[in-house]
């Protein structure tokens, strides 16, 4: 899914050691080995009941391994909780890589919530590198969703057992071997949070992950999380109600990142190139799903807004189709992050476009 990395920037553990001691230092002169809470303005002389009473409360802070995570964490935590998300706006999750300071940052905190699934292809290093004295609890989000089968290279090669001229991609659950090129093996699609089923069960485990790690502001979060329920399960409600009803199922896109869409609301995945987005597929799978495209009346080609729309454009004009934008989540442009666009949003103008392209 991811081009191959290359570790040797994360630091060692001695180095990692005297990055926390610098930042501890910095951070805190009182010898805690944390940041304090920041100090309201008005914080001057005064009796010391006077400061405390002043001061806001200490919140949970919370680091996330990417968008999603980090909306979820933010709508379930509210003002009880201070959200960093490690990948900023603007970057391509599948091309990051952490650096020393984000070791940091992941150690200083009180939670640090992960995808898992493979998403993250550097999270063994990664937590290896975390400081041993760190009271950061550690959670992997997508546990209990049930996953799909990976597949590299996207569209299906002539040596696989499926006819895809046939029956497309078959929602993507094909087994595949590792590829080689990429330097990783993956056996499952991660991509789970693209489906409202699967972010139901992500939002389960980010509520949970925060009362474990903030007792004593449990019952908020739980009130929190069952307001984002209702809304998770309207759009899924949505989702099933647009998507049953248009006539075309076959979903042409240029990133394999929609198999739980697919899987979960019945349509047929077929991806240009494979759960990687900078994947090169053959010119013998270009051709066929150009063919595939003419053959089944698909008028559209999707693309994602933080890759390239190159390929998505050869295969649309070689079919005689045209293009539309269908957002697999990962992450927010720099201009829908200033503009206050929400996961919910970008949930929403995906099914617009789906329905618009499968009627």
């Amino acid at each position: 899914m991811f081009k191959k990395r290359n570790y040797r920037h994360v630091a060692t553990a001695a180095a990692l050691s005297l990055l926390l001691l610098l930042a501890a230092c910095s951070g805190n002169g009182n010898g805690t080995g944390g940041a304090t809470p920041s100090a309201s303005p008005s914080n001057e002389a005064g009796s010391g009941s006077d400061q405390a009473t002043a001061e806001p409360a200490e919140r949970l802070k919370v680091v996330t391994s990417f968008y999603p995570l980090y909306y979820l964490a933010s709508e379930i935590g509210g003002e009880h909780v201070e959200v960093s998300n490690l990948i900023a706006a603007g970057i391509e999750p599948h091309d990051w890589t952490p650096k020393s300071q984000d070791l940091v940052q992941a150690s200083q905190a009180d939670l640090f919530l992960y995808h898992g699934a493979g998403l993250e292809v550097w999270i063994d290093d990664f937590l290896k590198g975390v400081s041993g004295d760190s009271k950061a609890i550690i959670a992997e989000a997508s546990t209990g969703i049930k996953l799909i089968s990976g597949q590299e290279d996207g569209y299906s090669h002539e040596e696989e057992s499926h006819d895809h001229e046939e029956d497309g991609h078959s929602h993507g659950e094909e087994e595949h071997g590792a590829e080689e090129e990429h330097g990783h093996s993956h056996d499952t699609d991660p991509h789970t949070w693209v489906s409202p089923k699967s972010a139901l069960v992500l939002a389960a485990n980010v509520k949970d992950s925060l009362a474990k790690a903030d007792p004593d502001h449990a019952a908020d979060y739980e009130s929190s999380y069952v307001l984002l329920k209702e809304k998770l399960e309207s759009l899924d409600q949505t989702y099933e109600a647009g998507l049953s009803a248009v006539s075309q199922k076959n979903l042409v896109v240029s990133h394999q990142a929609f198999g739980y869409l697919a899987r979960d609301y019945g349509l047929n995945q077929i991806s240009i190139m494979g759960l990687s987005p900078d994947a090169e597929p053959r010119a013998q799978d270009i051709a066929k799903i150009a063919k595939f495209v003419k053959e089944n009346g698909v008028k559209y080609i999707f693309f994602e807004e933080l890759v390239s729309d190159q390929l998505a454009n050869m295969l649309a004009n070689e079919a005689g189709v045209d293009t539309m934008v269908l957002n697999p989540l990962e992450g927010l442009t720099k201009e829908q992050e200033q503009a206050g666009t929400t996961y919910l949003d970008l949930m929403n103008s995906n099914l617009q476009n789906l329905m618009k392209a499968l009627q």
